[in-house]
């Protein structure tokens, strides 16, 4: 962790962070999900170094320590891919591989489609191939409960006011809590998402107090406004990309456990292997006690399984 270089690069206007560590032509870029950050990539990023390789860990806009955009209400998600690509062009990166967590899958699918030439493979995890407005999934989405969330999390204002009640490390304490579930975190009519874990509840085995505190004073700094917008307020207003595919290999690593895994279609689009039709040359491995922050939870099986997929199309 130790060796872990940091600094900020021009993109777009905006100063975005970057964690670097390793060096030479073959170069993994990290993207991370919600509620997290470059540092939820601490060990693939060791691992991945250690391998021969070039690891990069962005804090996306509006994240960590990296600037907020002026509006942040009025992000996207084609604001995080042309970051994506500000930073390898700042970088001096010409190709990468793309490894990516939760929304960040998204965004790696996104530049996938729109910046071919950029992109050696892709890796997910946590979430399949997939781009906002979840097309594969539109005749499922009315069994999603209205308590669902994602659903609360999506209407402006009430994930603030929800928040608002807590310190920060105490909102991302009880959001790892709750996604390192196996169900769905639904609320009752009449119940905040926040409620649904108690404040003295004990975090995941596999996160320190350390973790947490890392965790809760980068989201102090950033808040939570971008966060909201992008991927909640956004997920579900299509990109216009439905009908692109992606060329590039590619590999999903799914937990088993993982609550994302009882979203309603979600896992028949994986294991039928319709995702296919979006990423014909893809792998798929399923950890069976891994849940949904599988990365952080199993680092040295999920190390595996990148390294290996890596040096396989290296070669």
């Amino acid at each position: 962790m130790e060796k872990i270089q940091h600094n900020h690069v021009q993109a777009k206007g905006l100063k975005l962070h970057v964690a670097q560590i390793g060096t030479g032509p073959k170069v993994v870029v990290f993207l991370h999900g919600f509620p997290e950050i470059w540092y939820s990539w601490r060990h693939q990023m060791v691992a991945v170094a250690n391998a021969g390789y070039r690891a990069i860990s962005i804090d996306f806009r509006g994240y960590g320590l990296s600037e907020h955009p002026s509006e942040p209400e009025k992000a996207t998600f084609n604001d995080f891919v042309n970051d994506v690509v500000a930073v390898l062009d700042s970088l001096g990166i010409t190709k990468a591989h793309l490894v990516a967590k939760d929304f960040g899958a998204f965004v790696a699918a996104m530049v996938g489609i729109l910046h071919p030439d950029r992109v050696s493979t892709i890796i997910l995890l946590g979430v399949p191939f997939l781009l906002p407005g979840l097309s594969p999934l539109q005749s499922q989405l009315h069994l999603v409960p209205p308590g669902f969330y994602m659903l609360r999390w999506m209407v402006p204002g009430g994930a603030e006011a929800d928040f608002g009640r807590f310190d920060t490390k105490t909102v991302i304490r009880k959001v790892y809590i709750m996604f390192s579930g196996s169900l769905p975190p639904v609320a009752a009519d009449n119940q905040e998402i926040m409620d649904l874990v108690d404040s003295s509840a004990p975090v995941p085995p596999w996160l320190s107090e350390e973790d947490l505190a890392e965790y809760g004073s980068l989201y102090e700094k950033s808040g939570f406004r971008t966060a909201l917008q992008v991927p909640y307020r956004t997920m579900m207003l299509p990109c216009g990309l439905d009908d692109g595919k992606i060329r590039a290999p590619g590999l999903v690593i799914m937990g088993e456990q993982g609550y994302i895994m009882k979203f309603p279609g979600l896992e028949d689009y994986i294991r039928s292997g319709k995702v296919k039709e979006f990423v014909p040359n893809l792998d798929v491995a399923f950890l069976a006690q891994g849940t949904h922050f599988v990365q952080e939870q199993l680092p040295e099986e999920v190390n595996h399984l990148i390294i290996s997929f890596l040096n396989k199309h290296c070669e």
